[in-house]
């Protein structure tokens, strides 16, 4: 997803750039083909978006077993909810919406915890872990940090409270502006800000102080994802 995502929110009112009338147009081609349950679409959609899909369920589950068991089901719920897509969102917004509200129910039927409780009191299995995910395009996250620093963001990323890492994933791996994020997790505005702020502000520490002339470098990264994040 380019760059020019982080200037929709800035945009004037009422008016719509060539990038935004062409993704309101493929958004609508998406409802409609999902209202004909037209299984080529679904193809199409799940290699256009699984990479983007399963990094968000591992960074949001924090367990593999769990985030692929959860893959699988969010396809069947397009394929079968298709038609309560309207075209009027993003695509993804609603996709990712659908991947957090299976979590949360597969959480509660587990546990009968909410999202904001998953890492309190939880298994080994809720434990941080590694994981690698192949994408299919470099997120803002990659465009400003190189692999090795990648790697120590990804490992901070899941040393924080589980909202707060979902804030920062959406906004900077997934490139979704704050009303897009607002509506996935269905919370206010001023709360998905507050999150997004607290968590910049919990991981560089989470980063260490040592680590050499690299570390500076990841700081880096996390200062220029800072100064995007409104």
């Amino acid at each position: 997803m380019s760059t020019a995502a982080f200037a929709r929110p800035f945009a004037l009112s009422g008016s719509l750039t060539a990038v935004d009338e062409q993704a309101r147009q493929e958004n609508l081609a998406v409802s409609a083909g999902l209202k004909r349950q037209d299984v080529g679409l679904l193809d199409e959609l799940i290699v256009r978006y699984q990479h983007r899909l399963m990094r968000y369920l591992l960074y949001l589950c924090g367990n593999r077993e769990m985030a692929e068991d959860i893959f699988q089901e969010v396809w069947m719920r397009v394929l079968v909810r298709g038609a309560q897509f309207n075209g009027r969102a993003r695509f993804d917004t609603w996709l990712f919406t659908i991947a957090r509200n299976l979590v949360i129910d597969l959480r509660r039927k587990k546990t009968m915890s909410s999202l904001d409780e998953l890492f309190e009191g939880g298994s080994e299995d809720d434990r941080p872990m590694s994981f690698e995910v192949a994408g299919d395009g470099p997120s803002p996250f990659d465009r400003f940090a190189n692999l090795e620093d990648r790697e120590r963001i990804a490992e901070a990323l899941m040393k924080l409270d589980t909202l707060y890492r979902e804030v920062l994933v959406l906004r900077f791996h997934e490139d979704l502006s704050l009303e897009e994020i607002s509506k996935v997790t269905r919370s206010p505005l001023s709360t998905v800000k507050s999150r997004l702020y607290r968590g910049l502000a919990a991981i560089k520490p989470k980063l260490g102080s040592g680590g050499g002339a690299n570390c500076g470098a990841v700081r880096s990264a996390v200062a220029n994802l800072a100064s995007r994040a409104i």
